[in-house]
């Protein structure tokens, strides 16, 4: 049946790119420990499993702007140094200066 799926989309998915894509989820899942993960998954060593922990881009930037956004929340930047153009730091750091 998986062959016959692939013919007709014309993919080469895997049932090993299914175990990783599951993987992938359950890593996400706060509700689930990467203990738990590592079981389902029969991997003998816990590091094994920290491989699916590594984040995709749009996690990284979804973070590095939540981070700008609580650092923006905690204090008034200081003014820019002289020689550079506060509209243009405002552009680079996502925020009026």
């Amino acid at each position: 049946m998986f062959e016959r799926a692939n013919a007709v989309l014309g993919s080469d998915w895997t049932l090993h790119d299914l175990r990783h894509s599951a993987a992938m989820r359950m890593v996400r899942d706060p509700q689930l420990a990467l203990s738990d993960v590592q079981w389902v998954l029969g991997h003998a060593h816990l590091t094994t499993t920290e491989r699916y922990l590594t984040p995709t881009r749009e996690e990284v930037v979804a973070g590095v702007l939540a981070h700008h956004a609580r650092q923006a929340e905690l204090h008034d930047p200081p003014p820019p140094a002289p020689g550079y153009d506060p509209q243009t730091l405002g552009v680079l750091f996502g925020r009026p200066l």
